[in-house]
């Protein structure tokens, strides 16, 4: 990948297929692609043996049958779990996907990836590194790589020192004095935020900077349709059955 490119079109589907499939799960990334989507957004923290993996919460009990923190557990049993079954039954039985097995699908596939950086509390910088380190393994030869994200600095300054070349962008959730240096000073080549926070004037600020300006999570039309108006590089949809991708 060369250091200006960007890796992601415009549509990304959030968390592989947004609520149609069960969250980060191969099935989920499997059917945003029947829908057209060419590019994906998923989450990724540690197993306690150092293996990333993917998985949204801190804890278990939400998108598994698991219990407890997931970054507490190894490997081998978290890749036990049931992640699909909370969904529906036809989804019962589905994995937890490693790193690892998603790489394995979107490169054979072609498809560009949105790796949200998500560590458990206390290893922000340890999950920045280790992730970082693994994309260059995985993605190795490829000719293209995914964009790191994050809402955790910390965790992004892990990436940055293990692999500076993979471009990165600074979430936000609410735009906190100083938001656009920090940004900066991460040698991010995005802001991603929630769509309620972006206006014409905020993207404007962010493409003075050289960046891009990307929003989650836009499921209704109306927004969708302004926030192009205004200019936005790119959106995180959960209704990938409703925005066609082309």
């Amino acid at each position: 990948m060369r250091a200006n490119d960007w890796p992601l079109p415009f549509w990304i589907a959030h968390r592989g297929a947004g609520k149609l499939a069960p969250e980060n799960t191969l099935a989920a990334f499997r059917l945003g692609a029947q829908y057209g989507y060419r590019a994906f957004e998923c989450d990724v923290k540690l197993s306690s043996d150092g293996m990333p993996f993917l998985l949204h919460d801190a804890t278990l009990e939400r998108t598994s049958n698991g219990q407890g923190v997931a970054g507490q557990m190894n490997w081998s049993a978290l890749s036990r779990l049931d992640a699909g079954s909370w969904h529906s039954r036809s989804y019962a039985g589905e994995a937890l996907p490693s790193l690892d097995a998603l790489a394995r699908f979107v490169l054979a596939n072609r498809h560009a990836l949105n790796i949200e950086i998500k560590p458990t509390p206390g290893q922000e910088l340890l999950t920045g590194q280790v992730v970082g380190r693994e994309v260059l393994r995985l993605w190795a030869g490829s000719g293209f790589a995914p964009l790191f994200s994050s809402f955790d600095p910390l965790a992004l300054k892990g990436a940055k020192e293990t692999a500076p070349g993979i471009p990165r962008g600074l979430l936000l959730d609410e735009l906190r004095p100083g938001w656009l240096g920090e940004a900066q000073g991460l040698g991010c080549r995005a802001v991603i935020s929630n769509y309620r926070l972006m206006d014409r004037a905020t993207i404007a600020q962010i493409h003075t900077a050289g960046m891009k300006a990307l929003v989650y999570t836009v499921n209704e039309a109306a927004a969708a349709q302004a926030l192009i108006a205004d200019g936005v590089d790119g959106i995180i949809t959960d209704a990938v059955d409703r925005f066609s991708p082309v």
